[in-house]
């Protein structure tokens, strides 16, 4: 099967972006109208992340949003034969501190939401920065979409550690001045052992591990944000130190801000972020979760 998918797909990815653009647009009319993909859980999160706007504001929200997520969809393909140039003219980041942190001689974890693109703001880092560039993920059951996924976001030099696997094909770079990305705002496999905080006003539990990984390996911690361009297909994402002391700070602050961080950049754009997975769908019980707030 893979020798029948990939040759499609890869000249599938030497079209023009206007060209792959408006085939996300003819996509969108049949996902968004006809098909209706997830309407309710995307309506519904955004009813409980903006109380305050219309339902007309959310509908304009809500249809940015689908338009946004096939084009990510479509462009992530075009990661099979995009030029490092080419890339660069299409994200853009302020690598320095990421630079200046290596040079220094850190270990480096970057925690994002999922925003969009993130696919290129991954194949970006391994283009610009040296070093070890470590993004975990999720493995694909379908064995053939998993080896072509494997293929494009690993063609800048990004080095995958499967989330099943992450402890073996962790360690043989844990010794090495890496730069880790952890996307930070999935749903944790069970409530009752993750932390709890407000998220757009909602209590939302959060994985444990980012937080653990950055203390138990003493990593500096950046935060990063990803924004739109002035153009379609274009983005910009920015980088900021959080700490390089983790052990120095206590429990939950590092998720605290990283929260924090992540819900101030969703809300400067708020089509540019992923509303269709269940985000909320973990009621908070007080007599079970109380303690594991922070």
């Amino acid at each position: 099967m893979y020798y029948i998918v990939y040759p499609i797909l890869y000249l599938f990815s030497l079209l023009p972006f206007r060209v792959l653009h408006l085939l996300s647009d003819v996509v969108y009319l049949i996902l968004y109208y006809v098909v209706r993909y997830r309407r309710d859980v995307v309506m519904n999160n955004l009813e409980i992340a903006f109380p305050e706007k219309s339902e007309a504001e959310r509908v304009k929200i809500a249809k940015e949003f689908y338009q946004r997520f096939l084009d990510n969809f479509i462009e992530t393909v075009k990661l099979l034969s995009i030029t490092e140039k080419q890339l660069n003219r299409h994200f853009v980041c302020n690598y320095d501190i990421m630079r200046e942190l290596r040079d220094k001689g850190f270990k480096i974890q970057v925690h994002l939401g999922h925003q969009f693109n993130w696919e290129f703001a991954n194949a970006s880092y391994a283009a610009n920065v040296e070093g070890p560039f470590l993004v975990v993920y999720m493995p694909i059951t379908a064995k053939a979409m998993e080896r072509i996924f494997v293929k494009l976001r690993t063609r800048f030099g990004t080095k995958l550690i499967a989330a099943t696997r992450y402890r073996q094909e962790f360690t043989p770079y844990a010794r090495d001045k890496y730069a880790l990305v952890l996307v930070g705002d999935q749903n944790p496999g069970g409530p009752d052992n993750a932390y709890w905080a407000p998220f757009f006003g909602k209590m939302t539990p959060f994985v444990k591990g980012p937080e653990k990984g950055a203390k138990f390996n003493n990593t500096a911690v950046v935060m990063c944000k990803i924004m739109p361009g002035k153009k379609r297909g274009y983005y910009k994402a920015h980088m900021e130190l959080l700490t390089t002391e983790p052990r120095s700070l206590p429990e939950g602050e590092i998720t605290r801000k990283m929260i924090s961080y992540i819900e101030d950049s969703v809300r400067e754009h708020p089509s540019n972020y992923l509303w269709s997975h269940k985000r909320w769908k973990w009621e908070y019980v007080p007599e079970l979760h109380e303690k594991l707030v922070i």
